[in-house]
């Protein structure tokens, strides 16, 4: 069974989460570290949003993963910037090539 966004809904037999489940986890926990971590607070403390360009207050910042750990992306420095809170809403679920697609063509798109 799916769910309207296209994810299963499925647990294995025992309730254990599946590897995807897992794999989240794992993500999330390494972005929460890295979020406690100086590289970090110096990201923020910058406050320079990776996407606009905008100057913004630290308290402004989010941390945002450029390819969503929903998409495959890891919680690395290399994957991880600091953006403005419009920009990374705005940014969603999408990968930075959707990003381009998306603006082109003046709409969501689906794959």
């Amino acid at each position: 069974m799916k769910t309207r966004s296209g994810k299963s809904t499925r647990r294995r037999i025992d309730d254990r989460p599946t590897a995807d489940e897992e794999i989240f986890r794992i993500e999330k926990a390494k972005a929460r570290k890295l979020r406690k971590s100086p590289w970090w607070s110096q990201k923020i403390q910058e406050g320079i949003c990776h996407y606009c360009g905008g100057k913004f207050k630290p308290e402004e910042m989010t941390m945002d993963h450029i390819v969503p750990i929903s998409r495959g992306g890891k919680s690395g420095k290399g994957n991880i910037v600091a953006a403005c809170k419009t920009c990374n809403s705005k940014k969603k679920y999408y990968t930075p090539a959707e990003i381009i697609l998306r603006d082109d063509m003046g709409k969501d798109i689906t794959f």
